[in-house]
């Protein structure tokens, strides 16, 4: 797995979140961020058991290449 850091929240409090990289090998993101464990608004949500929710501000959408580079990557 080839992994290749995108980006990183620059006011985030810790410096460790939220994060975006993008897995290479599988032409898919990895999203670093807040679990997200309010129940009201995971019902809002069909989420499977084996999958989890994290939230991270739409700003930190810039870090996407189809985003940064304004087309498909």
């Amino acid at each position: 797995m080839a992994l290749e850091f995108l980006g990183k929240d620059p006011s985030s409090p810790d410096g460790d979140s939220a994060t975006i990289y993008r897995d290479t090998d599988r032409d898919t993101y990895l999203v670093q961020g807040l679990k997200v464990t309010d129940r009201e608004r995971l019902s809002q949500l069909s989420l499977p058991e084996y999958e989890t929710v994290v939230e991270i501000p739409r700003y930190m959408t810039q870090f996407f290449p189809e985003v940064a580079d304004g087309g498909p990557s």
